[in-house]
């Protein structure tokens, strides 16, 4: 069926009720006009009649009452050809490459912003490279600087300031220094072990027997005094304190800060403190009475000469300073070629050694302030220890498991301790005799036998150490651990 206006398949059937007459086929479906057989387009045929008023097939005089819809399937219109000529093809081509030309287009507008945006950002982070490389550089400079120069002392009991030398020692405590060695290294290679003194048996037999509280949180040092009945402990706190041994408590408290404590050590009854912040602090009897602020950084590690006259200390500032105990001053001050990290004082005390974070034991002779030897290992130096022999110089590094026996006569390794596990202090005793290694892991104590010029393990405890000190004749070894505790060993 067709409609007779548009000539196609009509969606809404109608026929006329003037065109002829309509028979009913049947009843779902069929309604069909005879005679002429017309159909219309409702849609069609309604807007004719609206402007003419009459059929469009018969001419006669036509309303919307006399339609009549008919009932049929739906019929599904088909597409329009689209594509059946070379003109329709041509015009598809062209739609496509509009459309992919304006894709690119934005593309190519999106990959220039992008690439705007990473240039700036890389000029933007360029320039703070080179922003902060310059700060580097200059805050480098400037500590260097502020070591150079000559500043007053820290505080002192009479008030006093004194000018800085960085030169050489003065006479007096060259004069000090020289008879202090030609005293000690004349006694050394004679000395016998004393009476009463620690042997490899009993070291056999040594267990903890006791356990402090927690004093301290985030320690790093432990020193014990010549009696060894006191131990002297300071940590991250600002707090430093004075622990009885047998008492089992704090009997003396100071208060160190600004800067956490990083050593400490004895000077007879008066005791000795660093902090991070880049002091050397001197207490008597928990009163402060010297103040040295003479770093330009924190201060890593002390030590105190075997005349008892000189106080050193090293720092990340390159550089050590001597003190003059007897004046209170800041006798001398040398810089170095990297930041230092621990030191010590040869037994005779007329050299002095650092260990650095370069890797290198920065060996000094006291008199001169000259470098008299740098020996290289294989990483930032921890420990170090002088042997009392004088000849033997203990070191650890960092990310080692090994300490290194250095002769200080040939500057070579003559023996290396692996114990196979972090090391954190390293500690002879007075007779030179046994070595004490302390780590997260344990105790080591190792022995060297003059007789049979081997080495044995008298001693392994499974007690977590970060700082480790002998007791009394060695028949105690104290141990601290990093929550400020200190296990005490000792024979049955």
């Amino acid at each position: 069926m067709f409609c007779a206006i548009s000539g196609e398949a009509p969606q809404n059937p109608v026929a006329s009720r003037k065109s002829g007459k309509i028979s009913v086929l049947n009843k779902k479906v069929a309604h069909q006009a005879d005679r002429s057989g017309t159909i219309f387009e409702k849609r069609l045929i309604e807007a004719y009649i609206a402007e003419n008023g009459r059929d469009p097939v018969t001419d006669e005089d036509l309303s919307a009452d006399d339609l009549v819809e008919l009932r049929t399937s739906r019929t599904v219109r088909p597409r329009p050809p689209t594509l059946t000529s070379i003109p329709s093809l041509l015009s598809v081509f062209q739609n496509e490459w509009d459309a992919l030309a304006l894709e690119t287009y934005t593309l190519r507008q999106q990959l220039t912003q992008t690439r705007q945006e990473l240039s700036t950002a890389l000029y933007q982070h360029d320039a703070a490279v080179r922003v902060i490389a310059r700060l580097s550089r200059e805050r480098d400079e400037a500590r260097e600087a502020l070591s150079r120069v000559s500043v007053h002392g820290g505080q002192t009991t009479n008030g006093e300031a004194m000018q800085v030398d960085s030169s050489e020692l003065s006479p007096d405590l060259m004069a000090k220094v020289e008879a202090t060695q030609e005293r000690l290294s004349k006694t050394r290679r004679k000395r016998p072990v004393p009476d009463g003194w620690v042997t490899s048996d009993a070291l056999n037999s040594f267990s903890p027997i006791e356990e402090s509280k927690p004093l301290y949180t985030n320690t790093r040092s432990l020193a014990l005094n010549k009696r060894g009945d006191s131990a002297l402990i300071g940590g991250m706190d600002r707090k430093l304190g004075v622990f009885s041994i047998s008492e089992k408590t704090i009997v003396q408290e100071m208060d160190a800060g600004p800067g956490a404590v990083t050593d400490v050590l004895w000077l007879g009854d008066r005791t000795v403190a660093s902090t991070s912040a880049g002091n050397v602090k001197i207490y008597e009897n928990e009163t402060e009475v010297s103040n040295f602020s003479r770093h330009a950084g924190e201060v890593t590690a002390l030590a105190v000469h075997p005349s008892g006259d000189i106080l050193a200390s090293v720092g990340v500032d390159k550089s050590f300073i001597f003190y003059d105990l007897s004046l209170n001053t800041v006798a001398s001050q040398v810089l170095t070629d990297a930041a230092l990290t621990t030191a010590g004082f040869h037994p005779d005390g007329h050299l002095f050694a650092a260990g650095a974070t370069d890797g290198q034991i920065k060996v000094y002779d006291v008199k001169s302030l000259t470098n008299a030897a740098n020996f290289d290992s294989t990483g930032p130096i921890t420990a170090i220890s002088f042997s009392e022999n004088g000849t033997w110089l203990a070191t650890a590094a960092k990310g080692s498991t090994a300490v290194s026996i250095w002769d200080l006569r040939k500057a070579t390794i003559v023996h290396t301790i692996d114990v196979t596990s972090p090391i954190s202090a390293i500690q002879w005793e007075f007779s030179g005799q046994f070595l004490a290694i302390a780590g997260p892991s344990g105790l080591i104590v190792q022995q060297y036998s003059k007789t049979s010029k081997q080495w044995s393990e008298p001693l392994k405890s499974a007690v977590p150490s970060i700082a480790v000190a002998w007791g009394f004749e060695a028949q105690t070894i104290f141990c601290l651990d990093a929550q400020g505790s200190i296990t005490t060993l000792t024979g049955r």
